[in-house]
């Protein structure tokens, strides 16, 4: 039965991942207070880098992992992300980036992803990134190896609580000694907000419609 709706989901995201992405108004719909308040742009020291969005098959449901990065003296410390980092002169594009960061983080391995498309590439102000999210799928659920010092734990999210629109929240969240105001998903007792948050929301769209 999750072969046949694996299957069929699969061939649906593929699809609606050719067509024109919904971008920035999906975006906004997650952003926070002070990301549409500061208007921070791109310059010349922006750096790139992109995430692996990998759905999975697994107990007759569909899932995807997120990653906690661990307490470090950084901007993104202690936040729920997809697994991925900077491009490196060895990446021919942001695909293989994307990829090869997932193998390094959690262990997933680049030859069992297939690639089904990408998400609209994304500006992070308080690290200078642009970060582009990329769409895959394995056969089935990976044995994830988490690097202790990239990743503090691996969160498997199924599809239907992506899809819980009560999982949508608001609040003020304390960002390095500072009071943002964000919406955020509260997913398994963690707050997904920002940059993740945009993303998650701009894939919801895309495969609602």
């Amino acid at each position: 039965m999750i072969d046949t709706t694996f299957h069929t989901f699969t061939e649906h995201l593929r699809q609606r991942l050719r067509e024109p992405l919904p971008g920035e108004a999906a975006h906004a719909r997650m952003a926070s207070t002070s990301r549409l308040r500061l208007g921070i742009k791109p310059n010349e020291r922006t750096r790139r880098s992109a995430v692996l969005i990998c759905f999975y098959p697994y107990q007759n449901s569909i899932y995807l992992p997120l990653i906690l990065r661990p307490q470090y003296d950084g901007v993104h410390a202690g936040q729920m992300a997809f697994p991925g980092g900077r491009m490196e002169r060895i990446d021919e594009n942001l695909t293989r980036t994307a990829l090869r960061e997932a193998q390094e983080e959690i262990g997933i391995r680049v030859s069992d992803v297939q690639v089904l498309g990408l998400l609209t590439e994304l500006f992070i102000p308080p690290s200078n990134f642009y970060v582009q999210p990329v769409v895959g799928i394995l056969p089935h659920r990976p044995e994830f190896y988490p690097d202790p010092r990239e990743v503090e734990a691996v969160v498997e999210v199924d599809l239907a609580t992506l899809l819980d629109e009560t999982i949508v929240g608001d609040s003020q969240i304390d960002v390095r000694g500072v009071l943002v105001d964000a919406p955020f998903y509260q997913i398994q007792g963690y707050r997904v907000w920002g940059a993740t948050a945009m993303m998650i929301s701009e894939l919801l769209t895309v495969m609602s419609a």
